[in-house]
């Protein structure tokens, strides 16, 4: 008997065509309820191939957007009246492998054009309701609104009968229906011992389509990058974007941004350093860098990305150790003052009469700064020795650092009297540091300055490392061929006067003490002469004199030479520019003991100028095997103060129990 078939949606009458229940009629007329039903219509074809008693086929392995319905033969003129369709109730589903996941195997890298579509606001997604246009609908067997999650299968009961009549809500109750028929399909593709398939179990007819301004709830979840959904606008704000980590200010944000699935995202999203871009990298040159060239090592662009301020933070340090062999517990100290809240740049630490075993204070130098420092150079002589430590980050800053020693004794083997220079150039600017013990006693004043005389005159520096400013030198005076000269150690100038007129002024107020004692020194005397230290200056005073303690105590001499406390131990600075050094500190560290000289220290600021490429770099050059021990002992010291926090600890619950 003839049957007929409708479409759920308008849509032009289709001519008839035979069948195996006979000729179709022209779509669009159909009595209500006849939907088929799930258990009977598709279930009986479900792991089977197509046959003329079943409507199904084998093309397509998801839900046509169309689903035939058939007119009862008892009532062949009864004409089609809308109705409500309803999805079925949710079936129980077995753990099975997720369309997710499968679609997450087969998903595909976006080209560069889709790329930038997306940065420009376009959706690059397939399957968008709202990106294919007002165009035609396209009828293929694999609807948009179908879900590719076992989740999204809706939770309403009933059947297709009762369902709301609104587009969105047929593409809520074709999921209705997938599901259950991949119910059936796995009840019977078990059965039967082979792999079930969905699409032998489909209509090859077509569902009506929706309308283009409508998407279902299962699209809006699977397509996650649609332009429309609601939190999209949200999701492009939410991108993660590297903030601006350069080294020094006033440089542009980075432009590193997190990965969005593309080629553009391969580029470090975390890292701290500053981004170098490739066309600034192919033009620089490290071999023949020039002054203010841009991408020079030494230029003025990597000098103000470190320093913005173009001055370097400085701490020279001098102590005579009076070769004593133990050492301070920490140098925190002499290193780490109270009066700094920040580290400095670079640290110069001379001493005269130095412990015989030199590695062990230069590893308590190292572990003392830490990791963030290395040991840049050490330089001895006889008893006299010179370590310079700089953060790690500058040391390919610095050019090759040279030394050179001078004996002032008259017998030359006898290395306890001298100086020791170092010297090197930071950035553009040349650094010359020397250490000296001159001739001691309290009548030697011309010793001392026969001293100096020597000290400028024999130390040969630079060796290779040009001269910023050779025009401006003295072959006769070395201090003239360096921006900046430090000049610190034990120059055994002492107070003169005696030492009961001393002691009076020292049971004075400090205030009123040290300016009184500065009067009777011999060293601020000669300075204002001009007989020593020409063009050098020295830090305001504030402390006490330095000279001589009883080691281990506060006292001044007590022995029976009763020696008059004096400042032996001095800092001294010149810059072949004015106002090139500030300082910004002068102080001794009462707190160590060990010797009868206190440790004293000057904080300076130093103003550094861009450099040239062209001279021996230095090209990170450090003593690692110090730098590893300074490390190990860091280590070593912090796992003993947490084991001895840990039996203090046990220790106090023994007692309270």
């Amino acid at each position: 008997m003839p049957s007929k078939s409708v479409s759920l949606g308008p849509s032009e009458p289709a001519p008839q065509q035979p069948t195996a229940q006979g000729l179709l009629q022209p779509e669009g007329r159909m009595p209500a309820g006849q939907l088929p039903s799930t258990d009977k219509d598709l279930g009986p074809c479900l792991g089977s191939p197509p046959t003329d008693s079943c409507p199904g086929s084998e093309q397509s392995p998801v839900v046509p957007l169309n689903i035939p319905a058939t007119i009862s033969s008892e009532d062949p003129q009864a004409k089609a009246k809308p109705f409500t369709p309803k999805p079925p109730t949710r079936p129980r589903l077995e753990r099975a492998l997720s369309l997710d996941e499968k679609g997450w195997r087969s998903r595909r890298l976006r080209n560069s054009r889709e790329d930038l579509a997306s940065r420009n606001g376009a959706s690059p997604s397939r399957g968008s309701l709202q990106d294919q246009g007002p165009g035609p609908p396209a009828h293929t067997h694999s609807p948009p609104c179908l879900s590719t999650s076992w989740q999204e299968i809706p939770t309403s009961p009933g059947t297709v009968g009762r369902a709301a009549g609104s587009p969105s809500s047929w593409g809520n109750g074709v999921s209705g229906i997938i599901g259950t028929s991949l119910d059936t399909l796995h009840r019977n593709g078990a059965l039967a011992g082979s792999t079930p398939r969905l699409a032998s179990g489909l209509s090859s007819h077509l569902l009506p389509a929706l309308d283009w301004n409508v998407a279902s709830h299962s699209l809006r979840t699977a397509n996650k990058v649609d332009s429309d959904q609601a939190d999209y606008k949200l999701r492009l704000q939410t991108r993660l974007f590297r903030a601006h980590s350069s080294l020094g200010p006033g440089r542009s944000p980075s432009p590193l941004a997190c990965d969005d699935g593309s080629l553009r995202s391969a580029k470090s999203s975390f890292s701290l350093l500053a981004p170098l871009r490739a066309k600034d990298v192919r033009g620089r040159s490290y071999l023949e860098g020039s002054l203010l060239a841009s991408g020079a090592l030494m230029g003025a662009e990597e000098l103000a990305r470190y320093f913005p301020d173009r001055s370097v933070a400085l701490l020279v340090a001098t102590w005579n150790m009076q070769g004593q062999k133990e050492l301070p517990p920490n140098l925190d100290e002499l290193l780490l003052p109270p009066e700094a809240d920040y580290t400095q740049d670079l640290y110069v630490v001379g001493v005269q009469e130095g412990c015989s075993d030199r590695r062990e204070w230069e590893a308590s130098l190292q572990e003392t700064l830490g990791p963030h420092y290395v040991m840049l150079h050490t330089a001895a002589h006889g008893a006299l020795h010179v370590s310079v430590l700089i953060r790690r980050d500058l040391i390919w800053f610095c050019s090759e650092v040279e030394s050179c020693a001078v004996t002032t004794r008259i017998v030359s083997q006898i290395k306890t009297k001298g100086a020791l220079g170092v010297g090197f150039t930071f950035f553009g600017t040349s650094l010359l540091f020397i250490t000296s013990h001159f001739t001691s006693g309290e009548g030697k004043v011309s010793e001392r300055l026969l001293d100096y005389s020597r000290t400028i005159q024999g130390l040969a520096l630079p060796k290779n490392v040009p001269d910023t400013c050779p025009y401006r030198s003295d072959s006769a005076d070395v201090t003239t061929r360096f921006d900046g000269v430090f000049w610190f150690g034990d120059f055994n100038f002492r107070l003169s006067g005696g030492r009961p007129a001393v002691e009076a002024i020292l049971k004075q107020e400090p205030g009123a003490s040290v300016p009184a004692l500065l009067a009777l020194d011999q060293l601020s005397r000669e300075m204002k002469k001009g007989t020593i230290f020409k063009g050098f200056r020295e830090p305001d005073i504030h402390f006490l004199p330095s000279y001589k303690f009883d080691i281990g105590k506060d006292s001044y001499d007590t022995s029976s030479k009763q020696r008059t406390p004096s400042y032996t131990d001095r800092v001294v600075y010149r810059s072949r520019h004015k106002d090139d050094i500030s300082p910004l500190q002068y102080s001794s560290c009462p707190g160590v003991r060990t010797s009868d000289h206190r440790p004293v220290y000057g904080l300076f600021r130093v103003k550094v100028r861009p450099g040239r490429d062209n001279i021996p770099l230095a090209a990170g050059k450090f003593d690692r095997e110090l730098y590893l021990m300074g490390i190990r002992r860091r280590i070593s010291k912090e796992t003993q103060r947490q084991q001895a926090l840990k039996t203090q600890h046990s220790s106090a619950v023994c007692a309270v129990s």
